[in-house]
């Protein structure tokens, strides 16, 4: 390829990047004020004892009527139902995307131009409440939105076919990244959502999600933009994870089709090292994000929970935390498929079955994920509507909005907190059974006999319903924030 630099150049180049890495690494680290989360600020219902006990003895019941009672090929003929709907075509994807990077702007702007306080700025309530915890639960019911959605399809199709490049890229990724820089990438993004002091000043987060946005923009250019979205581009990956949940499935020619929910993962392939990994402490890091605000969890480390001393105090057993709750749930893990091999005499190759089975965990993740963050969405979502139009606080209502009464009552009161903590608790429950199902789905294609089938299943199920439990009581136990 022609018009590479010269020597020295390059030599510049290469003093250039270590210094702005430096340079922001600094800047993000150096003292600041110690902004709680925007969902910290959200109503804490604590989930009665009663339903804790209950629903942890309903998901034992549940996961032995489904190993004990359903043959397999019922539950095969279950899954592969299929209503077919209507074909939608990729045409306007680049321009959806382009708009999207035009409000991506727009948000960075208003982190740095606009308000301090975190429920008026819009870019922390679009990216930790509208983005994360509720663009994820889209993607578990209406399937993977996200190829249009983001913000660099478009401008990575518009520069390649600037600068002439080809959609492979100008380098081949090496086989044996797999996903691990996704993983290294999505563990960053947990420690700043979760650990670091600060996630919710505007400023900053415009910075380190303009930083990721130009990184992967970069990446998708050289590398090429499929490769990079399955290899580094850590929301994609977690999106197109959920969405396999999803009840609509799109084909090749893009003909949409009902399912039942989770049907999907049984189609998906089995998933490498990195893979697991990476699905694995998607889960991992949204159970430490409820199990770091417990008393429990402070009271390990002496911390008296009622003079909480803020996230600042917590940074070292908040790093240690999110990487050892990994670390467990991907021992527990593999130990389930060990055991379950072993029980069942499989000959089925380890790595095989680890790749296969860790898909049915996506079902509780999703769960968890709509009990925890259930009540953020429903009051931090009405701050984000707001927000949106008045982005740099000028007195603008560009949607309407700017002036709604912000319902906190929403989730407060009797009648609220009935319906929040069936929904909750339903919510943990229904996706430990379809968990079950799906794994059980998987173990007939490892073992086809149904003995078998059902014995490898049962580590992994007592593994199940042991996390069931341990969601119900991260709803039932005292928390701070």
């Amino acid at each position: 390829m022609g018009g590479f630099l010269d020597s020295s150049s390059s030599a510049v180049q290469r003093l250039r990047l270590p210094f702005a890495l430096s340079f922001s690494a600094l800047w993000l680290v150096s003292p600041t004020p110690a902004f709680a989360h925007a969902s910290d600020r959200g109503h804490v219902l604590l989930l009665p004892t009663g339903y804790y006990i209950i629903g942890g003895a309903f998901a034992v019941a549940a996961s032995f009527l489904v190993l004990a009672l359903l043959p397999p090929d019922t539950l095969d003929r279950f899954w592969r139902r299929r209503l077919p709907l209507f074909a939608f075509g990729d045409s306007v994807r680049a321009a959806i995307s382009l708009i999207s990077f035009a409000g991506f702007a727009i948000l960075l702007a208003a982190g740095v131009l606009g308000s301090r306080d975190p429920l008026s700025n819009p870019l922390p309530l679009v990216i930790w409440t509208l983005l994360w915890a509720g663009l994820t639960l889209l993607q578990g019911v209406f399937g993977d939105l996200w190829p249009w959605l983001n913000p660099w399809y478009g401008p990575w199709r518009l520069l390649s076919r600037l600068i002439g490049g080809s959609d492979d890229g100008f380098r081949q990724l090496p086989q044996w990244f797999g996903c691990w820089p996704a993983v290294i990438l999505f563990l960053a993004f947990a420690w700043f959502e979760l650990v670091y002091p600060a996630p919710d000043d505007a400023a900053r987060l415009a910075f380190a999600a303009g930083l990721y946005w130009l990184f992967t923009l970069l990446a998708a250019l050289v590398f090429g933009y499929d490769k990079w979205s399955r290899s580094g581009e850590f929301l994609g990956l977690v999106f197109s994870m959920a969405a396999r949940f999803a009840p609509i499935e799109r084909g090749d020619k893009g003909r949409l089709a009902l399912c039942w929910p989770g049907a999907k993962l049984l189609q998906a392939e089995p998933l490498p090292a990195s893979g697991i990994a990476f699905l694995l402490l998607a889960l991992s890091s949204v159970s430490f994000d409820g199990l770091s605000k417990t008393f429990f969890w402070l009271g390990l480390f002496g911390i008296n929970p009622l003079e909480f001393p803020g996230r600042t105090a917590v940074i070292g057993s908040g790093t240690l935390g999110l990487v050892v709750t990994f670390a467990l749930l991907a021992a527990v893990f593999l130990l389930a498929v060990v055991l379950g091999q072993r029980l069942a005499r499989g000959d089925q190759p380890f790595a095989q079955a680890a790749g296969m089975l860790v898909w049915s965990i996506v079902p509780i993740a999703l769960a968890y994920h709509v009990a925890h963050y259930l009540t953020a969405l429903l009051v931090d979502g009405q701050y984000a509507l707001a927000s949106l139009s008045d982005p740099f606080a000028l007195g603008w209502n560009l949607f309407g909005t700017a002036d709604m009464q912000v319902e906190a009552g929403i989730v407060a009161g009797a009648a609220s907190a009935w319906w929040l903590w069936n929904v909750q608790a339903g919510a943990i429950i229904l996706g430990h059974v379809l968990a079950v199902l799906v794994a059980h789905g998987f173990a007939w294609r490892l073992h086809p006999q149904p003995a078998r089938a059902a014995l490898s299943q049962f580590p992994l199920t007592v593994l199940m319903i042991a996390y069931t439990i341990f969601g119900l009581w991260l709803l039932a136990t005292p928390t701070v924030g």
